[in-house]
């Protein structure tokens, strides 16, 4: 997993903190009862991205599948 900048103009910024985590879900590895998942309760593999502070529980879904890291990347920061 990698924390991200949701506005990467604030990497700069003495006190911001990333706020965007990207990572990648092998097939049939996270499972879920309350996410909108596939018949079998997981997620499709894929990269996925949430909102996220360093040492905090998501403050959101994963979004996706992506075939990359970067267009996810590209997601989090265009949303």
């Amino acid at each position: 997993m990698s924390q991200q900048y949701s506005n990467p103009a604030r990497e700069t910024e003495p006190y911001a903190l990333p706020d965007v985590e990207v990572f990648y879900v092998e097939e049939n590895e996270l499972e879920s009862d309350i996410l909108d998942v596939d018949e079998g309760g997981y997620l499709p593999a894929g990269w996925y991205w949430w909102s996220c502070f360093p040492g905090c529980l998501p403050d959101s879904d994963p979004s996706g599948p992506f075939a990359t890291e970067q267009e996810a990347l590209d997601d989090a920061q265009d949303y």
